[in-house]
């Protein structure tokens, strides 16, 4: 984890609103063919419904998470899902104490 990249990473307002839902997914998201979207994640289809955005752009902000390491991704035949990485933003937070 590269902190520049994460903290470009967070200074956009949409990509900081999908970590707060991914955070707590059944809050925010309905469940996408019986996936348990704790243990999976959330489908891109439902990030983008839920931004209000094309497709391409919430792709490219997921992107953007996944790269800068605040997220993962697993597909599950023609779908990819989302989740937190919640070891990564725990070592952040810890950087965040110590470091900065």
């Amino acid at each position: 984890m590269e902190p520049i990249e994460v903290f470009k990473a967070l200074s956009n307002e949409s990509r900081l609103q999908i970590l707060q839902w991914l955070k707590e997914p059944d809050r925010h998201f309905a469940p996408h063919e019986g996936i348990d979207m704790n243990t999976i994640g959330v489908c891109v289809s439902q990030i983008t419904d839920k931004l209000k955005m094309t497709q391409s752009t919430a792709s490219q902000y997921l992107t953007i998470l996944l790269r800068a390491g605040l997220i993962k991704a697993e597909r599950i035949g023609k779908y990819t899902y989302y989740k937190r990485d919640e070891e990564a933003i725990g070592k952040l937070a810890d950087l965040l104490k110590t470091e900065i």
